[in-house]
């Protein structure tokens, strides 16, 4: 096979929303460093909402982006405790994602009472060798149409190298 044409895990997104200020959103942190190792960015509302008790800039939530093998090694971690992956979970350009119900599915994680019972969710991007084209600061260009991870190609990879099942 065309080495340009390998499929690879560009970064993954491991996400947890409170939508609530408070000892959520520190449980939230505390969960994601506990899963990735890494130091968990909080993230801020945008809107006010009185409905919802929210105003901007208020921390309701935390994220951490993985890239390269981490993003791959965490990938393969969490894939046995997918929900489900299905058709409408891809984007059309390579992109999908997925929940996590429990935290405690995930293979090797044990329930820590301080954080309580929280799942997650994860955003996987990928992407052929060459992408850099398109994020370059100096003379950007297009991604050519047969040169972009479709999501059939997507579904075989997560087939393939997850051993994931795609449902209708």
């Amino acid at each position: 096979m065309n080495e340009m044409k390998q499929i690879e895990v560009s970064k993954v997104v491991v996400n947890i929303g409170e939508g609530q200020v408070g000892q959520g959103v520190e449980n939230a942190v505390s969960l994601l460093k506990k899963l990735t190792g890494k130091e968990p960015v909080r993230t801020e509302s945008k809107d006010e909402s009185k409905s919802f008790g929210l105003r901007e800039g208020l921390n309701i939530g935390a994220m951490v982006t993985l890239r390269g093998e981490e993003a791959r090694e965490f990938l393969e971690k969490v894939a046995p405790a997918a929900n489900e992956i299905t058709d409408g979970s891809f984007d059309g350009n390579g992109n999908f994602g997925f929940g996590v119900s429990e935290y405690i599915d995930v293979p090797g994680v044990d329930y820590d009472s301080d954080i309580g019972m929280k799942g997650f969710e994860v955003a996987v991007s990928l992407e052929r060798p060459g992408y850099r084209v398109k994020r370059r600061n100096h003379k950007p260009s297009k991604i050519g149409k047969q040169h972009k991870v479709s999501d059939q190609e997507a579904k075989e990879f997560v087939k393939t190298e997850l051993t994931l099942e795609v449902t209708e």
